[in-house]
């Protein structure tokens, strides 16, 4: 943009405005018309005459002021010259030469047995645990150039280093940290599974879980090896037994151990005598499995499957679904794609269908070669019953997987209320949806009325402070049950506990004998008291104690059942210490390569 010169004699100095987002001193002489929005034509405030600029360019301004307004322009210098003044001063910037040893010293890689490199490799192998990433990433050439950048110094070790020897050395120092802290743990639970690999290769996992000192809930998984033997019930109880074996850890003190519901596992478990606990999201799984044996819900999900799956793979069916969205005020959401091992992406694959129903009629109506993709009335009718019963069941898992704490004292109230409100039969349900949450209570209610099962999650469920009585028919045998589980766990302390071995006993009978000292003897008679006498203390301490726990109202929903214990400890110090047992177990197994995920030694 230019400017031409020329004279403006209706400007005044009051009509005219600066630049706009200019900060020079330029425009306390110069400016715009009002009238001119675009500012194209700069006039001088002195002389009223216009002056030819290049876009924001203040020479000409300058040089106009300088050769005609001499005066302004002495003013415009002593302006510039103060503000110049004001202006902090930048500290001058030393260069430095650098020494011939410093320069040789920044090329000369670590030593191996420098600090530095040892940090740096132990770091990177820290990483390749942890992330769980392959080895050839250490030979890679953006990895190597990418540290090569951070420190330059530093040389990568190849990839036998880190597979041989530095992850070697770190399993090896994490494996005695973990096994130095389990070692001093009373009383744990732990969970196992059975999983092939994607080559497939057998492996079992073995899960630890325990409060430690200050009560918090931690879970290690111990180890998973190879497991190429036959899946037995007796091999694999034989394995089970090798591994705690290989960690020390005592058969005795292990609450109970969860896992699925493999036959084979199953048998192992009953073989080593060890308590069992159902995995409940297998049980779910399972439940959910056996409600939809329905053929009218295979050909609904069949028809659900192919409609997915021809929009997974056409970018054009995608694009239409999205202009369909759009015409239709539908929500903009893709279709999902089932996985078989998860209940819950079938029913997210459901609900998404129905929401989408509409637009999906569209697209494929107007598509002659899919035309015969589109699901009859039926097909709806049944998806949107599967959906009624499992949607409200998906809603409830999603919000306990996301508890931070989710303890064997959940169970009973989970299950209760499955049974009274998450899938109770409504007036407005379908026959198909009525069937289906029968099915599934049905088969839970029967596979936890176990005995042996029940018992452990009414204790359980008794110890949280939020439920106590709240899930139990029968109060009085409840308490008779945690008093039987009170005595247990003191008659092991006091068996594990040291004490004067019965032939040291014998050795000072005989030595007061011989040397026939009847009143040496005599104390010891009296000292003498019977089983009874030391059992009904213990009772009467217990069920005192069990009492005063029952007799404090309900806490919130949202306490931590292990912190509240712990504030009560002094006050409930049997209880704590069985409760610190009990809820230390958890409910569910991770499944297949899920174990993996739930490793803190690192």
């Amino acid at each position: 943009m230019q400017v031409e010169a020329g004279t403006v004699p209706d400007a005044t100095s009051e009509d005219l405005v600066p630049r706009r987002g200019s900060t020079s001193l330029a425009w306390k002489w110069f400016g715009f018309e009002k009238t001119d929005v675009r500012q194209n034509t700069v006039i001088c405030k002195i002389c009223r005459k216009a002056i030819a600029v290049k876009q924001s360019s203040t020479t000409n301004l300058f040089h106009h002021l300088r050769t005609n307004h001499s005066k302004e322009y002495e003013e415009y210098e002593k302006l510039r010259d103060s503000a110049a003044q004001d202006k902090p001063s930048r500290p001058a910037v030393q260069h430095t030469q650098q020494t011939l040893a410093e320069s040789f010293s920044r090329k000369v890689p670590y030593d191996r047995k420098s600090r530095r490199w040892q940090d740096i490799t132990n770091a990177i192998t820290k990483f390749i645990a942890k992330e769980m990433l392959p080895m050839q990433l250490v030979e890679g050439k953006s990895f190597i150039e990418l540290l090569n950048v951070l420190d330059a110094r530093y040389t990568v070790p190849s990839r036998k280093y880190f597979s041989g020897t530095a992850l070697t050395t770190l399993y090896d120092k994490t494996r005695k940290a973990v096994m130095s802290e389990v070692q001093e743990v009373k009383h744990f639970a732990t969970t196992t599974d059975l999983w092939s690999s994607r080559t497939p290769e057998p492996y079992l996992s073995l899960t630890v879980h325990f409060s430690d000192e200050s009560w918090k809930l931690r879970s290690y998984c111990l180890q998973t090896s190879y497991f190429p033997d036959a899946n037995t019930g007796e091999i694999i109880a034989l394995g089970l037994k090798d591994a705690l074996a290989s960690w020390s850890l005592s058969e005795q003190d292990m609450v109970c151990m969860t896992t699925d519901s493999g036959a084979n596992v199953v048998s192992a478990l009953r073989i080593n005598d060890w308590k069992r606990l159902p995995c409940f999201g297998h049980r779910l799984h399972i439940a959910i499995e056996r409600s939809m044996r329905d053929a009218r819900i295979d050909r609904a999900i069949g028809v659900c499957k192919k409609v997915v799956a021809a929009f997974s793979n056409s970018w054009n069916l995608k694009k239409g679904l999205a202009d369909a969205q759009n015409q239709m005020k539908l929500p903009e959401h893709k279709l999902i794609t089932e996985s078989p091992t998860r209940w819950g992406s079938r029913q997210r694959m459901i609900e998404r269908f129905v929401e989408q129903e509409k637009a999906i009629r569209h697209v494929l109506g107007a598509d002659k070669k899919r035309r015969h993709l589109l699901p009859t009335w039926q097909d709806v009718d049944v998806l949107e019953s599967v959906s009624k019963a499992l949607s409200p069941l998906l809603e409830f898992t999603d919000a306990l997987s996301g508890e931070q704490v989710v303890t064997i004292s959940y169970l009973k109230p989970v299950l209760s209320l499955f049974n009274s409100e998450v899938l109770a039969v409504k007036s407005d349900d379908t026959d198909l949806t009525k069937k289906i949450k029968e099915t599934i209570l049905d088969y839970l209610n029967t596979k936890y009325r176990d005995d042996n099962v029940d018992g452990l999650l009414s204790v359980a469920s008794t110890l949280d402070p939020k439920f106590k009585n709240r899930y139990n028919a029968d109060d009085q045998m409840m308490m008779s049950t945690i008093s039987s589980e009170l005595m247990a766990m003191a008659t092991q302390e006091e068996s594990d506990s040291p004490g004067p071995s019965a032939s040291t006993a014998q050795g000072a009978t005989a030595e007061g004998g011989a040397e026939g000292d009847d009143d040496t003897c005599e104390p010891a008679k009296k000292t003498k008291k019977s089983f009874g006498s030391y059992f009904k203390k213990t009772v009467r301490g217990e069920s005192q104690e069990i009492k005063s726990y029952l007799l404090i109202p309900e806490v919130d929903s949202d306490v931590n059942p292990l912190e509240w214990w712990r504030t009560q400890e002094i006050n409930f110090p049997r209880l704590a210490k069985l409760a610190k047992s009990i809820c230390a177990s958890l409910p569910q197994v991770a499944l297949q390569r899920g174990h993996l995920a739930q490793v803190e030694t690192l």
